[in-house]
């Protein structure tokens, strides 16, 4: 009887959940997904830029410092 509950639980889960996807949930258009993925390359770009920037500034700071002690 238990395995049965189980199966009858897990049915539900799987229709719920379909239903779900397909009636409620509201998927961006095309030009919605396309708008979102062009900010998110952008802000990587400018992020990865930032990070190369400070790791250059620090790694030459760094060289300048120990320069001065050799």
């Amino acid at each position: 009887m238990q395995n049965f509950e189980r199966m009858s639980k897990l049915k539900t889960y799987i229709e719920e959940s379909y239903t779900e996807l397909v009636h409620k949930v509201t998927w961006p258009t095309w030009s919605e997904l396309q708008s979102s993925a062009i900010v998110v390359m952008i802000s990587s770009l400018i992020i990865a830029l930032v990070i190369f920037l400070m790791d250059f500034t620090f790694s030459h700071a760094m060289e300048l410092f120990y320069d001065l002690f050799n």
